[in-house]
């Protein structure tokens, strides 16, 4: 028989590496192309100024929003939710 930890800490950890693989990926990997990003132009900017500027800003604040949501999916259906 599965306690609740059995699948709360798999499901957390598997957010928090997701989570983490998508702060990598805006953080730096798209840094990386910026060159190639800059031949790309919306609204006038090149693309690769508008995600170093402003793109990977909004990027972490929905997963910031992201984040909290599915994080307290987790704990409502585990039965670890604060206000339970």
């Amino acid at each position: 028989m599965q306690t609740p930890d059995d699948t709360y800490w798999p499901r957390t950890r598997t957010l928090m590496f997701t989570m983490l693989g998508l702060w990598f990926f805006f953080s730096f990997f798209i840094n990386f192309f910026v060159t190639s990003l800059n031949k790309i132009v919306i609204f006038g900017f090149p693309l690769g100024f508008y995600m170093a500027a402003q793109g990977s800003l909004i990027a972490f604040v929905v997963m910031l929003f992201w984040f909290a949501k599915a994080q307290d999916k987790i704990d409502r259906e585990c039965g670890v939710a604060e206000d339970d």
